[in-house]
């Protein structure tokens, strides 16, 4: 079927609106019309070459939400019709997939960033050439996606489809950051580095989790004041006060969980020395993959427990329908931190991104039926 779709041709290049064509749906598949998708961090890296993925051209966006219109025939989980929310890629075969935790799939990097089906096959054409797609298994940036069974989870009718997407990795990779992998004791200490849409979802699940204390730390005062009035007990501006010395005064000897979501190699450094001994740190952020980080060995000698969390350690089809109810509940506010765009201002939205203008941009697709 001819779509549209917003293709990346170039490194560092603007995105071009052009009708491609996509494949139908195989047996395990569906094609989902998308109402609206998130812009997050990793698109970006991707587009700039931080991140490498398949020859160019490609098509990007990995937060999708929308409506299933069309499904293969061993397909179960969702009918035509059904609103969804699209998740991260998982091969649902190896030993983390069997174990139910498909954020540590042992083949998430091909599944995710491949541009092609585990066969190999491609799903998005253009005057007979290949387009690299399945980016995150469904390539949102499109009026339309084909997606695994797997990767789709139904959501309610009643809640705004439109907002739904970014669940599906952004904000349920902060959310779960804390919530399925930190698990904070409640009248805990928890502090995040970042407080972007991923950072914040952090905040806001640690208030869920009845942390006593909730720092965030920022180089931006409305990101910072953002932060107090979604859960954050104190806020911290990077460049006008001493963090760490901040944290200690704050938790007394340091705080019982970090959430580093920036990336830069200084926070990374500066949120594993902020943790008491035998505290946890959950790194979230994605930067240079060379980059060095500016630890000496005995900043790795305090007992503190070290690790990359990826998605959250969700698993999305129970995952997004909790976080949804605490949205309905108004625990989980994170309509906050979103800003709506339309197709046609994707790279308006990516420079917002960049510049700090926008929390989360989401892009709003034109419907068929409108």
């Amino acid at each position: 079927m001819d779509i549209q779709a917003a293709l990346l041709r170039e490194p560092k290049a603007a995105f071009s609106i052009e009708t491609v064509q996509l494949d139908a749906p195989r047996a395990d598949e569906v094609v989902v019309e998308i109402v609206a998708c998130g812009l997050c961090h990793t698109d970006l890296s991707v587009r700039d070459g931080t991140i490498p993925f398949p020859a160019l051209p490609n098509v990007l966006g990995h937060e999708g939400s929308g409506v299933v219109v069309a499904v293969g025939s061993a397909v179960r989980k969702v009918s035509v019709g059904d609103p969804v929310a699209l998740s991260f890629a998982s091969c649902g075969a190896c030993p983390a997939c069997e174990a139910g935790t498909p954020a540590r799939c042992d083949n998430f990097l091909p599944a995710n960033f491949m541009g092609r089906r585990a066969d190999g096959s491609c799903t998005h054409h253009q005057h007979g050439q290949e387009i690299n797609g399945c980016f995150f298994g469904q390539s949102s940036f499109a009026s339309h996606a084909l997606v695994r069974e797997r990767h789709v989870v139904k959501v309610p009718h009643d809640v705004p489809l439109e907002l739904l997407g970014p669940l599906g990795c952004g904000i349920q990779t902060g959310a779960g950051t804390i919530l399925n992998h930190l698990k904070p004791q409640p009248g805990s200490s928890v502090v995040v580095f970042g407080a972007g849409a991923v950072g914040l979802s952090a905040v806001m699940a640690a208030s869920i989790a009845g942390c006593a204390a909730i720092i965030a730390v920022d180089v931006q005062p409305a990101r910072l004041a953002l932060a107090r009035e979604l859960g954050a007990t104190h806020a911290l501006h990077a460049r006008e006060e001493d963090v760490l010395a901040r944290i200690k005064d704050i938790t007394g000897a340091g705080a019982d969980c970090a959430v580093e979501a920036t990336g830069v190699p200084e926070v990374v450094a500066q949120s594993i020395r902020s943790v008491r001994r035998g505290g946890q740190v959950a790194l979230l952020g994605v930067g240079r993959m060379d980059a060095p980080l500016p630890l000496v060995l005995g900043d790795l000698l305090s007992g503190a427990v070290i690790r990359s969390v990826v998605e959250g350690d969700s698993v999305p089809d129970t995952f997004i329908p909790q976080l949804i109810e605490f949205y309905r509940q108004g625990r989980f506010p994170f309509d906050r931190l979103i800003q709506f765009y339309d197709f046609a201002q994707i790279n308006e939205a990516a420079h917002d991104a960049e510049t700090g203008r926008a929390i989360k941009p989401v892009i709003r697709m034109p419907r068929s039926n409108a």
